[in-house]
C-alpha cells in the first residue's frame, strides 16, 4: 500500500491595508479591556462581607430542645428514612428507670450523626419530623480537611439547653431562622 502525501490547499483571500496593520484588531481587543475595567467587581471578599442568601435557603441541620432543656428527638427513624441520600444515622435507646421522670419520653437517639458529605440539604428529614426535633439552619456547612470531620455527631448538632446557657440557646435560635416551637 503506497502513501501519498497530500496537502490540502485553503483558498485565502488577500488581506487589504487595514487588516495588514493590525489596528483595527487591537483597538477592537482594548475597547472590550476598557468596557470591563469599569463593570462591578463579582469578587466578595468572603470574611469581611457576606453573599446575600435568598430567605428559603437550607443549611446545615441542628437537633431542637425544648424550653426546659430536654431533647426534642424520640428516635422514631423517621428523618433517616426519609432521606434520600441516607446521611443520617442513629440508634435508639431507652432510658434508665431513674431518668424517666425528667423526660417526656422513654426513647432518646443514643447514636445521631449525620453524613455532611452525601447530604443533599433537601429538607426532607426537617419535613418528616413529628417532634420538630430538627431544622436545617441559615448557615452553611464548614470546610475540613479530613472526611470524618465532616460527619457531625449528637454533640455537634445539639443545640445548647436554655437553663444551664440561655445565650447560647437565643443565638442558636438565631441561625433557624424561624422561630423554636
Amino acid at each position: 500500500m503506497q502513501l501519498t502525501n497530500r496537502k490540502k490547499e485553503l483558498d485565502r483571500k488577500p488581506m487589504n491595508f487595514w487588516e495588514r496593520l493590525y489596528l483595527p484588531a487591537i483597538l477592537k481587543g482594548m475597547a472590550i479591556t476598557f468596557s470591563h475595567i469599569f463593570k462591578k467587581n463579582p469578587t466578595i471578599n468572603y470574611p469581611e462581607e457576606k453573599r446575600p442568601f435568598s430567605a428559603v435557603f437550607r443549611g446545615v441541620q441542628i437537633l431542637n430542645r425544648d424550653e426546659e432543656g430536654r431533647e426534642r428527638c424520640t428516635a422514631c427513624g423517621l428523618c433517616a428514612v426519609a432521606c434520600p441520600a441516607e446521611a443520617i444515622t442513629m440508634e435508639a435507646a431507652e432510658r434508665q428507670s431513674g431518668e424517666e421522670h425528667l423526660y417526656r419520653e422513654e426513647k432518646y437517639a443514643a447514636k445521631y450523626e449525620i453524613n455532611m458529605l452525601r447530604c443533599i440539604f433537601c429538607g426532607l428529614c426537617e419535613e418528616a419530623c413529628p417532634k420538630d426535633a430538627i431544622y436545617l439552619t441559615q448557615t452553611f456547612a464548614k470546610a475540613n480537611y479530613a472526611r470524618k470531620g465532616f460527619i457531625y455527631d449528637k454533640d455537634d448538632l445539639l443545640i445548647p439547653n436554655p437553663v444551664t446557657d440561655p445565650e447560647g440557646y437565643n443565638k442558636a435560635k438565631g441561625k433557624i431562622g424561624k422561630e423554636i416551637k
